[in-house]
């Protein structure tokens, strides 16, 4: 069985998570510059065995796409067209910044940690995949 990988895309930066290789637990793997993003996705699955991608889609509290969404979506297709033997998963982002934010308080990061954007972005994508994980159980 395969990991699932969970992106959290950014117009600059995008986090990224990842299942053990039992699908148990999801874990902050990087974040990447969104330039780099496919090449580095590329360079993980040749290491990796990866079968599914969960990518977060950023919604309003309305439940419409918000001003990025339309990146994500172009994302998304050049995400399958580079691999079309893996399946892709939308995953409701809402909030997981603020669960990220809250989640390095409550563990502790201290305050110069937890300005690093890198380090929201990595984590966010991890509650992402969690919560992916959890839907399918």
């Amino acid at each position: 069985m395969g990991r699932v990988l969970a992106i959290d895309y950014g117009t600059k930066r995008t986090g990224i998570a990842v299942t053990d290789p039992l699908r148990i637990i999801a874990t902050p793997l990087d974040t990447v510059a969104t330039t780099e993003l496919l090449a580095f996705i590329a360079a993980y699955v040749k290491k990796e065995t990866v079968d599914e991608f969960v990518v977060g889609m950023p919604k309003t509290l309305l439940n419409e796409d918000s001003q990025i969404a339309p990146l994500v979506r172009v994302f998304v297709e050049e995400l399958k067209k580079a691999f079309p033997d893996k399946a892709v998963h939308l995953a409701d982002e809402r909030f997981t910044s603020s669960m990220a934010m809250r989640a390095m308080i409550d563990g502790g990061m201290k305050k110069k940690d937890r300005q690093v954007k890198g380090n929201v972005d990595k984590i966010s994508a991890t509650i992402i995949l969690q919560s992916f994980l959890e839907a399918r159980r």
